[in-house]
């Protein structure tokens, strides 16, 4: 295995591999956008499956916009790191940074399924797919979100995480297959040569007709 990763599509591929007990059984796979998408995509091809979006979005520390305090699904269900108190933010920033994400949801789901619902997770495998996880607050935002509609079976899947990360998915999926723990990790982009940004554009493009051709190899 190659670390980095030359791109998504490399690291869907062997996610793809390590999934291959599921191919032939109808599994849906939900991507967290955007970067997850083409990865999604190419991993429910290859196991003969469907595509959608879970939507979730972090919720941003103040004066630190890239670092996540917790989660929010587009139900408007919380997922924090750890208490208040702890993160050092009062419920009334909580509640602030709750309505501007929700917002951008709402935003994403009028785009990227405007002419049908959400495809329903009740009684199927469903494998929720990320490029790399972090704090894990967004994964675990999306699996409680999805365990909520009582999928068969919920598999978390990406390219990379921290070990104890991984630990922390591992008591909300019923199994995660992540293809590098490294113990060094600052940012998911560290473990990808190619980390281009994906654009609404294309998670639309992906959604309805397929890969695009600039996330082929």
């Amino acid at each position: 295995m190659k670390i980095p990763f030359p791109n998504r599509t490399y690291a869907a591929q062997l996610l793809a591999e390590r999934l291959q007990q599921y191919r032939g059984k109808h599994p849906l796979v939900l991507a967290i956008p955007r970067g997850a998408v083409p990865m999604a995509k190419c991993i429910a091809d290859a196991l003969d499956g469907e595509v959608d979006v879970v939507l979730v979005h972090k919720l941003r520390a103040p004066h630190q916009p890239e670092l996540a305090i917790g989660a929010i699904d587009e139900t408007g269900r919380l997922y924090l790191n750890a208490p208040l108190s702890d993160l050092l933010v009062d419920e009334e920033y909580i509640q602030k940074e709750k309505e501007i994400q929700l917002n951008e949801l709402r935003k994403r789901r009028a785009l990227y399924t405007p002419v049908r619902p959400p495809l329903d997770p009740a009684g199927r495998i469903v494998i929720v797919v990320d490029d790399g996880v972090a704090t894990g607050a967004t994964m675990i935002a999306a699996l409680r979100a999805v365990r909520a509609r009582q999928p068969a079976r919920l598999i978390a899947a990406m390219a990379v995480a921290p070990p104890d990360t991984v630990d922390r998915l591992a008591r909300e999926a019923d199994e995660v297959v992540c293809l590098e723990t490294p113990i060094h990790f600052y940012a998911v982009g560290q473990f990808f040569e190619d980390f281009s940004q994906v654009s609404d554009e294309e998670v639309v493009t992906l959604l309805s007709h397929g890969c695009s051709p600039n996330q082929q190899q």
